[in-house]
């Protein structure tokens, strides 16, 4: 067992000073209920969650878990900034979405607890926000049921992201707030790929994720250089 959580305290802080916003549309999360049902259509494509058992890790306020459990699954999301995870409670309560709970726990405590019990684990816009994204790979694949699906989405580490990503997202647009991404920790496709393999996680899919400033639409394509996705399955039951 670890004997220190793989976090940054700076990143949890931050966040959580942001709680408040989570579900603001027009706020500094816009940017995440834009994307939203675009990884929402993805995931459920490729695997379809209705009365699958979903755990979100690194939850946030619950954008994505609370679109899920709307979708008819059965969800679960952590996270580590408590004020966040109030606030997804609250929006569930309020909004009366059916099926979805949360917890403050890592994700490697987590996975030393139910290993093996969610059909399908998502892990989004939270890789590029731990000291240690290997672990964090490794413990949902832990997490994850034979023949269940991850999926993973994060920022590549590149001069061009540096430039889309932060300097202008951030810094420009005034997409998302400064300091937001650090680009030392933002995670390669080849080094999550090395992850996956390393945890029995068979690459399935991959897409990339682009913006338009002048129009403000978001569109999934097959342009990895900046933000992407991946989707991955542990083999096993009938997995291709």
């Amino acid at each position: 067992m670890t004997s220190t959580l793989n976090a940054d305290p700076a990143e949890l802080a931050k966040f959580s000073d942001l709680a408040h916003r989570w579900w603001d549309m027009d706020g500094e999360f816009r940017p995440l209920h834009q994307i939203n049902p675009l990884r929402l259509e993805w995931i459920n494509g490729l695997c379809p969650i209705k009365g699958q058992q979903v755990l979100d890790v690194g939850c946030g306020g619950g954008i994505l878990a609370d679109a899920m459990a709307r979708c008819g699954a059965q969800v679960t999301g952590i996270d580590l900034a408590g004020k966040a995870l109030r606030v997804a409670q609250l929006h569930a309560m309020e909004a009366q979405t059916p099926n979805v709970q949360y917890q403050e726990v890592s994700v490697e405590a987590l996975a030393q607890q139910q290993p093996q019990s969610f059909d399908v684990v998502t892990c989004m816009e939270m890789l590029e926000h731990v000291p240690d994204p290997a672990s964090v790979v490794r413990a949902c694949a832990a997490l994850v049921k034979p023949g269940g699906w991850v999926f993973f989405s994060t920022l590549n580490r590149n001069p061009k992201s540096f430039l889309l990503a932060i300097v202008g997202a951030e810094y420009v647009l005034n997409l998302l707030p400064r300091g937001t991404h650090e680009f030392a920790k933002m995670v390669r496709p080849s080094e999550l790929a090395a992850y996956c393999r390393s945890v029995d996680l068979d690459l399935r899919s991959t897409r990339g994720m682009a913006y338009n400033p002048l129009t403000r639409r978001y569109w999934l394509n097959t342009d990895t250089s900046v933000n992407y996705l991946f989707a991955t399955q542990k083999p096993g039951n009938g997995s291709r």
